[in-house]
C-alpha cells in the first residue's frame, strides 16, 4: 500500500528516514534555538539596563542615599537628614530587622514592592509604612531603647496593650509625622469623647 500525501506536501517530507525530513527538523530546531536565545538575550538585556538605570547595586548597601533613588523618597531622605536620629541610625537600622534571614526577606519584599509600585505608579501619596514595616520599626525602637521601654511596658498586660513608640515620637526618624501614630485606644481625648 502506497503512502498517500496531500498535494501541498512533497512525499519525501513524510517518509520516515529520508534525508530531507532530518534536514528540515534540524533547521526547525536551529531556528527555535536562535529564537529562544534571542528572547532570553532580550530579557537579560532589558533586565540589565533596568537594573543599571535604577542604580540596583546601590540597594545592596546601607547608604541612606540609596533610598532616595526614587523621587517619591526624596522628602523622607531630606527630613531624615534634619531629624534627631540621623547621626546614630540609617534607614536599615530602623526599617529592617537587624540580622539573618528575616533581614534579607524584608529587604527583598520591600525592594520588590517599592520597585513594582514605583514602576506602575501605584504607590500611595503621601507614602506610609506598611503594617509589617510598622512592626519592624517598633521592634527596632524597643531594641535600641530597651532600658526606657521596659519601664513603660511594666503595666501592659500584653504586647497589644503597649504604647507604640511612634505614638509620641513620630518625628524622631524623619522630623515630620510619619502617619504611624493615632489615638491611644484606652485614653480619653477630646477627639474620642462621646
Amino acid at each position: 500500500m502506497a503512502l498517500q500525501t496531500p498535494p501541498s506536501e512533497p512525499a519525501e517530507r513524510l517518509q520516515p528516514g529520508s534525508e530531507s525530513t532530518g534536514y528540515h527538523r534540524a533547521v526547525g530546531r536551529r531556528r527555535l534555538r536562535v529564537l529562544l536565545a534571542g528572547c532570553v538575550g532580550a530579557l537579560l538585556g532589558i533586565g540589565a539596563y533596568t537594573f543599571r538605570y535604577a542604580e540596583g547595586l546601590s540597594y545592596f548597601s546601607t547608604e541612606p542615599s540609596a533610598c532616595a533613588n526614587c523621587h517619591i523618597m526624596q522628602s523622607q531622605y531630606q527630613s531624615w537628614g534634619r531629624a534627631s536620629h540621623h547621626s546614630v541610625a540609617v534607614c536599615v537600622d530602623c526599617h529592617l530587622p537587624h540580622a539573618g534571614l528575616r533581614k534579607l526577606l524584608a529587604k527583598a519584599e520591600n525592594g520588590y514592592r517599592h520597585s513594582k509600585e514605583f514602576t506602575a505608579q501605584t504607590f500611595a501619596e503621601p507614602i506610609f509604612v506598611q503594617a509589617t514595616g510598622q512592626a519592624i520599626l517598633e521592634e527596632n525602637c524597643r531594641r535600641c531603647h530597651a532600658e526606657l521601654t521596659a519601664a513603660l511596658d511594666s503595666g501592659a498586660q500584653s504586647a497589644k496593650d503597649r504604647v507604640r513608640c511612634v505614638h509620641c515620637h513620630s518625628m524622631v526618624g524623619h522630623g515630620e509625622p510619619a502617619r504611624l501614630g493615632g489615638p491611644l485606644p484606652y485614653v480619653r481625648t477630646t477627639r474620642n469623647v462621646p
